[in-house]
């Protein structure tokens, strides 16, 4: 499954009420850190397919939701589950240190 775009209008049904553990990455298309780590974050999208949802959320265009969970760095990947945010990392990383907070 590919990512899913993230916004305010889906965002109760995609990340809140998902079923499945979801890993929203908060990111902008002008952002370098962000750009580098979209490839990673889409092969992890594959990976986890049927296990992790993966969400990506322009915080320019959704600028309310990335107020919401106190987004003032990115990337930010915030991993939510039962609709909690239960887990967040800031910065460019490795695929390894992101699939280590997938558990």
């Amino acid at each position: 499954m590919a990512e899913v775009k993230i916004t305010e209008q889906n965002f109760d049904a995609e990340v809140l009420q998902s079923d499945l553990p979801v890993l929203v990455d908060f990111w902008a298309p002008w952002c370098g850190p962000c750009k580098m780590m979209g490839p990673v974050v889409e092969k992890l999208a594959e990976e986890y397919d049927g296990k992790v949802k993966v969400g990506k959320l322009n915080v320019d265009e959704e600028s309310d939701l990335a107020a919401r969970y106190n987004v003032s760095s990115i990337p930010m990947f915030g991993l939510f589950k039962g609709g909690e945010l239960v887990d967040k990392k800031i910065g460019a990383m490795s695929a390894s240190a992101l699939k280590e907070m997938l558990g």
